[in-house]
């Protein structure tokens, strides 16, 4: 029901990801209204971007729509606003969340990365997700099988990023808590005074014209 008529070529899925139809620019206006526009206080609004915003400096992609969830839950904030607060994280910015956050992570723990962090960070993706793959294949098969590209990966890649993806995080998503509660607070305001100036509008057009029937009515009477 919701899949579109004709299906887009492969090509242009990968380009509206790292691109969309109508420009990042017009994706951010659209996530700031929709943000403003979530029937909840100002407060748990702000608690749900903050981790949306928290998850997107985690190297667990795929899951960050669950883990912003799951956080928002546990914060008691927003579940909307935390899946819209996933969008930090995009094409532009996941490159140097990574950077910062692996070379920030080896610099706490004591450690280094072994190779270019620029390209080696991909190519040990790549090795950990075929070490995974075929690995649990033969291993389903009884074969003996090698972790090594894991390990690498997660010594080298995943464990520095998640540690270090936790101060840029707390303190990206705390920038915009702080952004996005009064930003809310005076949108919700603004809205509430709008809605009641139309309510005030629609009961005095109702006032006048239920005066205007009566008055008719009794020059009718007096004829």
């Amino acid at each position: 029901m919701f899949k579109r008529r004709d299906p887009l070529p492969i090509w242009r899925s990968v380009g509206h990801a790292l691109w969309p139809r109508t420009g990042w620019r017009r994706a951010a206006i659209y996530v700031k209204h929709r943000l403003r526009r979530l029937p909840d206080t100002p407060e748990k609004i702000a608690r749900g971007v903050f981790a949306g915003v928290v998850t997107t400096f985690t190297p667990f992609y795929g899951l960050h729509f669950v883990l912003a969830v799951i956080l928002a839950f546990v914060m008691r904030g927003n579940v909307m606003a935390a899946l819209l607060g996933t969008f930090f994280g995009n094409p532009l910015t996941y490159v140097p969340i990574g950077i910062v956050s692996l070379n920030l992570g080896h610099w706490m723990l004591g450690t280094e990365f072994q190779g270019e962090v620029d390209d080696g960070i991909f190519a040990k993706f790549a090795g950990a997700g075929e070490d995974f793959f075929w690995n649990a294949w033969y291993a389903v098969q009884g074969h003996p099988v090698d972790w090594t590209a894991t390990r690498v990966f997660f010594h080298d890649v995943f464990w520095p990023w998640l540690i270090g993806g936790l101060v840029p995080g707390i303190m990206a998503g705390l920038a915009c808590y702080t952004v996005a509660v009064p930003l809310v607070a005076a949108y919700q305001r603004r809205r509430r005074g709008n809605l009641k100036k139309k309510l005030d509008d629609i009961r005095r057009k109702a006032a006048e014209s239920a005066a205007a029937k009566k008055a008719a009515k009794r020059g009718r009477t007096a004829d």
